[in-house]
């Protein structure tokens, strides 16, 4: 697979989300971990989660674990997050409380029993809590060496600026939600690769398939499925293939909870589209 760099880091161009493992309809475990190692076996090598992750409200860190006994002796890049919560009626809530991002941070720790994060995001601003306190508690697990690099979820560009102010390069990833039914951080894409900061666009298949959070199904015929048809894959493959082709700083990490569905997006690592096939589907502008 194609190589990208997170801050230092080289990851697989295509990495993969693992929420779809442990929250609703969620597959039996032996799938969930087969699923895990077909990713890695596909040349995944980043794989994105959070300690909300999880399904009823006693089994925070659902996924953390999970990925723990699924990856254990594989190198991998496990990406957590912290500073949402389920109460376990469906409902998300926000916490970017400095205080309970450092005991979210420590009990992530824990769970994927390392010594530091690989890479921890601040998964939401809270409306309560300045963004600025939030990015500082991020700071200060960098500067105690629990996490190795930072990034920053569901933000928009003046959050990036102060983020990147306060972080430095200790900043090396903003994750929004970006595919093509839902374009509107195509203005934080474009920041990020004028930055040099990674792009990891979640629920990058919107328009295409459907995922856990969406609440009506894919689009019909789209100039994806065109070019699909003409290439002989699936119109995952070349939406996942034109997230890559916006900027060499860019990550997807789509969903999956089945092994054939990952290996199928990890194959978009090596579908280069033509010209006159870009031509056919959006742009940044």
């Amino acid at each position: 697979m194609r190589r990208r760099l997170i801050g230092t880091v080289e990851v697989g161009a295509v990495g993969m989300g693992a929420m779809p493992l442990s929250i609703e309809g969620r597959p039996d475990e032996a799938r969930a971990i087969a699923t895990v190692h077909a990713a890695i076996d596909a040349g995944v090598t980043l794989i994105d989660t959070a300690d909300s992750y999880h399904w009823h409200a006693d089994e925070v860190g659902h996924n953390e674990r999970l990925l723990t006994r699924a990856t254990r002796g594989r190198d991998v890049l496990i990406a957590t997050k912290g500073g949402r919560g389920r109460p376990g009626d469906g409902s998300w809530t926000v916490d970017g409380d400095p205080r309970h991002l450092r005991r979210a941070c420590e009990a992530s720790l824990e769970r994927l029993g390392v010594e530091a994060i690989g890479l921890y995001q601040l998964h939401k601003p809270d409306p309560r809590v300045p963004f600025a306190d939030s990015v500082g508690a991020l700071r200060d697990l960098l500067d105690e060496g629990k996490i190795r690099m930072a990034g920053i979820s569901n933000v928009d560009a003046d959050q990036i600026l102060l983020a990147r102010r306060e972080l430095g390069a200790g900043l090396v990833s903003v994750q929004n939600r970006f595919s093509p039914a839902v374009r509107q951080s195509a203005r934080e894409l474009r920041l990020c690769a004028e930055l040099g900061i990674a792009f990891l666009p979640w629920s990058p298949l919107g328009g295409i398939s459907r995922s856990a959070l969406d609440e009506e199904g894919p689009a019909g015929e789209t100039p994806f499925h065109t070019i699909a048809k003409e290439r002989g894959v699936s119109p995952q493959q070349v939406c996942l293939a034109w997230h890559l082709s916006l900027s060499p700083l860019v990550v997807p990490i789509p969903g999956a909870s089945r092994p054939g569905s990952i290996r199928d997006s990890a194959a978009a690592a090596g579908l280069e589209l033509e010209a006159d096939e870009l031509a056919m589907l959006p742009g940044l502008s």
